[in-house]
């Protein structure tokens, strides 16, 4: 009985996130706003993925800053000239629909054209847990070892796109970028791996094409 409580719990709260979801996703429709969910481990480079496409970017973007506490990233993201709202989920080790839609009250969505949501640092967390954006992106990096597709498959079966990042740190790793490109068609053979150095700007235009936004460097 026990048992059963538990999966009629988790069935209503996955309910209740498609449901606010899709209300997200309606705001972002007449608003006119192209929202993305950028997802990743922590360090994997998601920040400066973001900051680097603004850079090439001639339109209104805005970010919400998703952290389980402070306000790093939010304030990295203002200093790049975005709208921007922090959110920290305190022991919540994902975002939710419920979240952002909390968060899109502090934003001016009249004034934003692009909005980047960067979700808090994990693979595994927000996996159930769509925001209504139009394509989840997932960053990856060398740095986490070449075995991090295999070991959690489902949020890279599930990408639009994946973002393979510090590229340039691979042989210093002694990480073998064959072998993620491998096991990433095995999860997701449909699905679309691009290399970068965010660092270095290298390989930010690839994504911006692909998301089809307008980038210039």
């Amino acid at each position: 009985m026990h048992k059963t409580t538990e999966m009629d719990m988790e069935k209503n709260i996955l309910e209740e996130n498609e449901r606010i979801a899709k209300k997200n996703e309606k705001l972002f429709e007449e608003k006119g706003v192209r929202a993305f969910n950028i997802l990743g481990a922590i360090g994997s480079g998601k920040t400066s993925l973001i900051e680097r496409l603004r850079e090439g970017i001639d339109q209104r973007v805005g970010a919400v800053a998703g952290d389980l506490n402070g306000k790093d990233d939010y304030e990295r993201f203002r200093q790049k000239d975005m709208s921007a709202v922090a959110i920290n989920t305190g022991k919540d080790c994902h975002l939710d629909a419920h979240y952002v839609n909390h968060g899109l009250e502090d934003m001016d969505l009249d004034e934003i054209d692009l909005l980047f949501i960067e979700n808090v640092g994990n693979l595994i967390c927000p996996v159930d847990f769509p925001l209504g954006t139009e394509a989840e992106v997932v960053v990856v990096s060398v740095t986490e070892g070449d075995d991090m597709i295999r070991k959690h498959p489902l949020i890279f079966s599930r990408s639009d796109l994946t973002i393979l990042n510090k590229v340039d740190l691979a042989d210093a790793m002694e990480v073998d970028i064959e072998t993620i490109k491998e096991d990433y068609k095995e999860v997701n053979p449909h699905g679309t791996l691009i290399k970068t150095n965010a660092k270095e700007g290298k390989g930010i235009e690839e994504v911006a094409d692909f998301l089809d936004i307008p980038y210039s460097v």
